[in-house]
């Protein structure tokens, strides 16, 4: 799971806990339990202190889960929209870039995408966020593809193979290692650009999986 640093004060006579805490076990609750389980005094529970310290940070618990939704957009739509729009000399190298957010999980975290997921089956507002999101990361994907000089409707079907084929992996919760996955990588290159990738452009990959 992504972990986000403390960027603030601790509240007065609690401390031992910022508002980092209770995000970052926010985030843990809603991956592990669901989003009805992340309440007020639970968590307060588990860090120790009153629930007037969530109160120092917080205007209320939809605060708090508002909060948490707008840290899944910066951290698992954002890492995924700049990668597609980040410059390569190939579309190689552009899919590539993408797969980054595959590969390291404090880019994308998958756990938590699925979280949200199950969230929006029980709110319409996060359907709505969640509906954007895949807009935004689709849409970044295919422009990459169109940059690159694919037409519109390759560009677009492309970036649907390649989004939905790895949040469907996710969904699945396949258990392949690493190691089995990145062995196919050559092969998966082919698939979503239809050109041969260069030893170097694996070996390039290669270097970014052993330096996470």
């Amino acid at each position: 799971m992504i972990v986000i640093a403390p960027q603030d004060e601790p509240a007065p006579g609690n401390i031992k806990v910022t508002r980092w805490d209770w995000i970052n076990l926010a985030l843990q609750t809603l991956i592990s339990d669901g989003v009805e389980s992340v309440r007020v005094l639970p968590l307060g529970q588990k860090l120790g202190v009153s629930r007037s310290s969530f109160y120092w940070y917080f205007q209320s618990r939809q605060d708090l889960l508002d909060q948490l939704l707008a840290h899944w957009h910066e951290t698992n739509t954002k890492a995924i929209v700049e990668r597609a729009r980040r410059p390569a000399k190939s579309i190689i190298m552009g899919v590539l870039n993408v797969f980054e957010c595959w590969a390291d999980e404090r880019l994308f975290d998958p756990r938590l995408d699925f979280a949200i997921r199950e969230w929006a089956r029980r709110s319409d507002d996060v359907r709505r966020a969640i509906d954007k999101a895949d807009d935004d990361r689709l849409s970044a994907i295919r422009d990459m593809y169109r940059r690159h000089g694919y037409d519109e409707e390759d560009a677009f079907i492309r970036a649907r193979v390649l989004y939905y084929m790895q949040i469907g992996y996710y969904m699945l919760d396949l258990r392949e290692p690493v190691e089995a996955r990145v062995s196919h990588l050559a092969a998966y290159l082919r698939s979503f650009t239809g050109q041969e990738p260069e030893e170097a452009d694996v070996a390039h990959f290669m270097r970014f999986m052993a330096a996470r």
